[in-house]
């Protein structure tokens, strides 16, 4: 089953990665603008890391909270580090730092009430 889930986040990661970093490095050699391209290719690595954290709530032997508290962590080992360094917000001091901490949060709990809706109920009718 672990190497199952293994494939699948692989798979399900690789996809959206490939096709940010193609469109980073044509941006490149169009010379577009430097922060753009560092942009594209921070969005395929978050898209890519959302995508593969999905297949924890494939795990069925897992409950709800244990499934959303792992994928939580997920999220802030990684896809929180991103935001900090993408330049995409300001930083320059601890209170900008707690703002893109509750950005993260916000966001956080607003697609994660999406998808329990949508996955979780309307298509289990």
């Amino acid at each position: 089953m672990k190497t199952r889930i293994l494939k699948q986040a692989t798979f399900r990661g690789i996809i959206p990665f490939v096709i940010m970093s193609a469109l980073a490095l044509i941006m490149t050699y169009q010379k577009i603008d430097p922060s753009q391209i560092k942009g594209t290719f921070l969005s395929g690595i978050i898209i890519s890391i959302v995508a593969a954290a999905s297949v924890i709530y494939d795990i069925e032997k897992w409950s709800l909270l244990k499934q959303s508290a792992i994928h939580f962590i997920v999220m802030i080992l990684t896809i929180f580090p991103c935001l900090l360094i993408s330049g995409w917000y300001e930083l320059s001091s601890f209170t900008d730092y707690l703002k893109v901490f509750g950005i993260f949060l916000l966001c956080g709990c607003v697609f994660w009430t999406i998808g329990y809706l949508v996955f979780g109920k309307l298509l289990n009718r």
